[in-house]
């Protein structure tokens, strides 16, 4: 559809669709990029190291945000890792690392590409507002003339 066959409010429909689309892929960038953090904080955390002679130590186990409970480091050579919906899975440190690096690496690139897709969206949108600005400077210099008549 070419738009300069649309009148201002179809415009003004295509340009508040884009902002709502717009503000919905930026949302989802912003919790891509959350997400991304948090799996870097457990690489962080992995790279800190367990190592064999933390065994036995006293820790506090998070049961929520705020709530601790104690607890001993029974095992400093093997993690549980929430592989996602719910699911714990063992495994090794190494293992663990390359479980965290895949997904901080996915993350990066859908990241790409959703940034790609604001941008192309934030372009249509200033097409659109151009045109919506053109056609409202027309209607004006016509009423004008008209006017004037």
């Amino acid at each position: 559809v070419k738009l300069s066959s649309l009148s201002v409010e179809q415009l003004s429909q295509v340009k508040k669709s884009l902002d709502d689309e717009i503000q919905h892929l930026t949302q989802s960038f912003q919790s891509l990029r959350l997400a991304q953090s948090k799996f870097r904080d457990c690489l962080k955390s992995l790279s800190a190291g367990l190592s064999p002679k933390l065994a036995d130590r006293s820790i506090l186990v998070p049961l929520t945000s705020s709530l601790y409970v104690p607890g001993n480091l029974a095992d400093t050579e093997r993690v549980i890792v929430d592989v996602g919906t719910g699911f714990y899975v063992e495994k090794s440190i190494k293992d663990a690392e390359k479980f965290y690096d895949r997904k901080v690496q996915d993350l990066d690139a859908k990241l790409i590409d959703l940034e790609k897709v604001i941008q192309s969206k934030g372009q249509s949108l200033a097409v659109v507002e151009d045109e919506i600005r053109r056609k409202v400077v027309s209607q004006n210099a016509g009423e004008g003339s008209a006017a004037a008549a």
